[in-house]
């Protein structure tokens, strides 16, 4: 059920401006700047050889990004995804086994254009989860 680490998304202030150190010092391909209003951030993807790093930054003062900020005022570490080979059936198996799912149960579109999920952090030893289609 559970396929790769697709990325690690690290909340920041400023999205291109993290980024920018990986691309000067490791040669990291960076993407450009994507907003997503349905998610309330901006994203910029560094791509490395066996995943990315998503950094995420506020879209509007209602952003979640905004208030895990106003708590984490330097950043840090938002959350991890993982791809799933079913979106459906894995959030179906993850709520039997007593998963939360945030939201409404159902997937948005997200950042590389698939379906995603987020699960309660309190179900993953603090560690809030994405799960992309694959």
């Amino acid at each position: 059920m559970l396929g790769r680490l697709n990325h690690v998304a690290i909340a920041v202030k400023d999205a291109e401006k993290a980024a920018k150190i990986y691309g000067a010092a490791f040669g990291a391909e960076i993407s450009s700047a994507v907003p997503l209003p349905e998610h309330g951030v901006i994203t910029v993807f560094v791509t490395l050889p066996n995943t990315k790093i998503e950094f995420i930054q506020p879209l509007g003062e209602a952003s979640p990004i905004a208030k895990f900020l106003e708590r984490n005022a330097d950043g840090g570490i938002h959350h991890v995804c993982y791809e799933v080979a079913d979106i459906i059936a894995s959030r179906d198996t993850l709520i039997k086994e007593g998963a939360r799912v945030l939201g409404d149960g159902q997937p948005k579109i997200g950042a590389h254009g698939k379906p995603v999920l987020f699960l309660h952090p309190k179900d993953f030893s603090g560690a809030l989860v994405e799960i992309e289609q694959a």
